[in-house]
């Protein structure tokens, strides 16, 4: 059998120690609840519904009103 000859002795050899792996927990990032399309389609239909509300109360105003009134495009 062949012996294993010795490269790096005592005076060349870097020692270290093993440490243990501990895990590091980051700050956690906080994620909107809606994103920002989401709001903006939102709005833009919450500004739809109103803009029809008062569309139909106009309307109404118009339709039960006993003097006739003259609508002006806005």
């Amino acid at each position: 059998m062949s012996e294993f000859k010795e490269i790096f002795g005592s005076q060349n050899a870097m020692l270290f120690m093993e440490e243990p792996v501990l895990p590091i927990f980051c700050k956690p990032k906080l994620l909107p609840l809606k994103t920002v399309t989401m709001e903006k389609m939102e709005k833009m239909q919450k500004d739809a519904i109103e803009k029809l509300k008062s569309l139909e109360q106009t309307e109404e105003e118009v339709q039960y009103s006993p003097i006739p009134r003259i609508l002006l495009p806005i």
